[in-house]
């Protein structure tokens, strides 16, 4: 990347398509600043989008696991705690429960009682008890003893049911924690696109590079456009989603990004583009999405990166207004 500097050179306005040849109003990219846009994907690749009037509310206890794992880092800590603290409190409360109803508080020091729990004088040592069976500790001072088949039900279930919570959230946290979302802060995108000609065509370019030695496998990347339209019968589509064609049909789209590369999308007939006129182009209500999608090579999850453009276009460079 150090070595990628452009030497001056002449540069020669190239013969445009009709579109792009019509005359751009002046001061246009500070108009198009000063322009309130309300955002479709905020900057750091979070949907802008609110879920509101949700009825079923049930369907996201459905899936717990996902739900948990998809809940803010803070809510996460806090749930793990209170689960195992109240598992904890419910099992010692059933241990002080059987201890109390078998006599055990009331022959506390008698060496002729055998109690169901050795050394169990309370519920705080209950408490404990119930911490040591579930986590598998066994200081060996509060032990079962065979003479209380009640407890020993007791610990057959607290021991599968406690086996059940550790794998539930154990695995729950190792998930979030292997979210590769924070890879793609090292994937970077060029500040500007431009249009200009390539090849005697018209593109929309763009610069994608990788900060990281560790590189990302069977890496592709897509671009849609969010515009609304109307159709012909007269329905209106708010934030239609049209596909960018980036190199789909030749391969392009499928990179190899060990190096910067540049992403081109030419636009022809086919193109969304090709009705836009250079001068209509920042009086549109659009939004282009380009979706980097691609396998960490270190930890084998898959990785994907949003970049929000919207777009002003002035002297023939258009501006991302982030």
């Amino acid at each position: 990347m150090e070595q990628d500097i452009e030497s001056p050179v002449t540069i020669h306005q190239p013969k445009l398509p009709k579109q792009a040849r019509e005359d751009l109003p002046k001061n246009l990219n500070k108009e198009c600043a000063k322009r309130k846009i309300q955002r479709y994907v905020r900057k750091d690749g979070k949907c802008n989008v609110h879920h509101g009037n949700v009825r079923e509310t049930y369907r996201y206890l459905t899936d717990i696991f996902t739900t948990l794992v998809d809940l803010k880092w803070r809510f996460n800590l806090l749930i793990f705690v209170m689960v195992y603290t109240v598992t904890w409190l419910f099992f010692g409360m059933i241990w002080w429960l059987i201890a109390y109803m078998r006599g055990d508080m009331d022959h506390i020091g008698d060496s002729t009682w055998t109690p169901c729990v050795s050394n169990l004088n309370g519920f705080v040592s209950a408490f404990l008890f119930s911490i040591e069976t579930e986590t598998t500790i066994g200081y060996g001072y509060r032990v079962i003893t065979d003479k209380c088949p009640e407890g020993i039900v007791l610990l057959l279930i607290q021991s599968v049911l406690g086996s059940i919570v550790n794998a539930f959230m154990v695995g729950c946290m190792f998930v979030k924690i292997s979210q590769p979302k924070k890879r793609a802060e090292t994937l970077v995108f060029s500040t500007n696109a431009v249009i200009s000609m390539r090849d005697g065509k018209l593109c929309l370019m763009f610069r994608v590079g990788d900060l990281r030695n560790s590189h990302i496998v069977e890496a592709s990347i897509r671009a849609k456009l969010i515009k609304s339209k109307q159709t012909k019968e007269g329905e209106f589509i708010p934030l239609n989603q049209t596909d960018i064609n980036v190199g789909y049909y030749t391969g392009d789209d499928r990179l190899f990004l060990v190096s910067p590369l540049i992403i081109s999308h030419e636009i022809n007939q086919q193109s969304p583009f090709w009705e836009i006129s250079k001068a209509q182009l920042p009086k549109e209500e659009l939004e282009i999405v380009v979706i980097l999608e691609g396998m960490v090579e270190a930890t084998g999850n898959i990785s994907y990166t949003l970049l929000l453009f919207l777009l002003c276009l002035e002297n023939g460079i258009v501006f991302l207004i982030f």
